[in-house]
């Protein structure tokens, strides 16, 4: 999906950004142009780098599960 209208710029490129070592807004702005022009993509991309910065959240064990074992 295309979060930066301006540049071209996709959710695929920022996450791909942040798994190769871009970890601040700033980084992201640098090395992919976003948010440079009108800003209205800001909020999306900031969200997206949180989200591909942090930790998986681990699956929890169904209670029916966890009463068998």
């Amino acid at each position: 999906m295309y979060i930066c209208i301006c540049h071209g710029i996709t959710d695929h490129q920022i996450r791909s950004c942040v798994q190769d070592g871009a970890r601040t807004f700033c980084e992201l702005q640098g090395q992919l142009g976003v948010a440079t022009q009108c800003g209205s993509c800001r909020s999306s991309a900031m969200d997206i780098l949180g989200e591909t910065l942090a930790p998986p959240v681990p699956e929890a064990t169904p209670p029916a599960l966890a009463a068998a074992a």
